[in-house]
């Protein structure tokens, strides 16, 4: 095993304010000050899970991935060296962390790998009146997931399973668009820590928004009710209704972030066994719900 959990992520914003604005009033993460040229965000006692970097492009910049010890790191480090990829180490404390490197993975999305995150002795307490996020004891769970879209899917599926030391979750061969669309190969991939998944490649065009999307769970299902209402009406557009998917049995909604991704907010995701979990291959994505915003424009223009 490799990668415990997804630590952070960092967004490019050509207007940061629109992003403050969706994380603190819609989301309910909690403004943290600004440091190293980015406006920080807190979803529990980690310093950040979220940092928003002014730039010319709406995009996810990169991921941060968090590591058990200095050991791990190292002998990532190492194996992201041999597979050919550029590793650059960097000042571990713009990221509040023991050790810290960056590079990218074969389809070019940017991520950094670190270990030592720490807590902050402040109280997390959510704008929007969110009674909490789900990130385990001391954050060890990570902020979410984050699903990529690469035409490149075997080079990069790969990479997270052989370099990085994700585990297989979930690879199924599903239809994911509308009719006609080619099924697609979607590999869900786990952490040392147990999250269902923390990383997912689907074989598809890459996004210029730099993901699909990214995740964040929610402690009680009246939170993603009252998210839900929030994103209604502050006028943000919704992917994907209220539903719950078959593989990590999570209940939750999508909506279109600043950025151009989604963001998937959610209930109850399954926690699995790293040692002992074998692999399923689902045939379809949600138990109910989840109608997603292609599907009601299709029916408008059938009527």
């Amino acid at each position: 095993m490799g990668v415990q959990a997804l630590g952070y992520v960092v967004i490019e914003a050509s207007d940061p304010a629109k992003w403050d604005a969706f994380l603190t009033g819609v989301v309910g993460a909690m403004a943290a000050g600004e440091e190293n040229g980015g406006n920080l965000y807190r979803i529990d006692s980690r310093p950040f899970r979220f940092i928003v970097r002014s730039g010319t492009r709406d995009r996810l910049d990169m991921a941060g991935w968090e590591v058990a010890d200095e050991e791990m790191f190292e002998r990532l480090v190492g194996r992201i060296e041999r597979a050919g990829r550029p590793v650059e180490r960097l000042d571990p404390a713009i990221r509040h962390v023991k050790g810290l490197a960056r590079s990218s993975d074969p389809a070019g999305h940017g991520f950094e790998i670190f270990h030592g995150g720490r807590a902050t002795v402040a109280k997390f307490a959510s704008p929007a009146g969110v009674s909490g996020f789900v990130t385990g004891d001391n954050g060890h769970l990570g902020l979410g997931h984050i699903v990529y879209g690469t035409p490149d899917y075997t080079a990069c599926y790969a990479f997270y399973d052989d370099v990085l030391g994700f585990g297989d979750t979930d690879l199924p061969t599903i239809e994911v668009g509308p009719p006609g669309t080619p099924p697609m190969r979607i590999a869900f991939m786990h952490g040392g820590a147990g999250r269902h998944h923390s990383v997912a490649v689907i074989e598809s065009p890459t996004p210029p928004s730099g993901c699909v999307h990214i995740m964040v769970e929610a402690a009680e299902m009246d939170d993603v009710g009252r998210a839900y209402d929030r994103v209604r009406e502050a006028g943000h557009p919704v992917s994907a209704t209220l539903g719950r998917h078959v593989n990590d049995e999570i209940t939750s909604f999508y909506v279109q972030t600043p950025g151009g991704f989604d963001l998937e907010f959610g209930y109850g995701g399954l926690i699995l066994d790293p040692e002992s979990w074998e692999p399923t291959a689902h045939s379809k994505i949600s138990h109910w719900g989840h109608v997603w915003a292609w599907q009601e424009a299709m029916k408008s223009r059938l009527a």
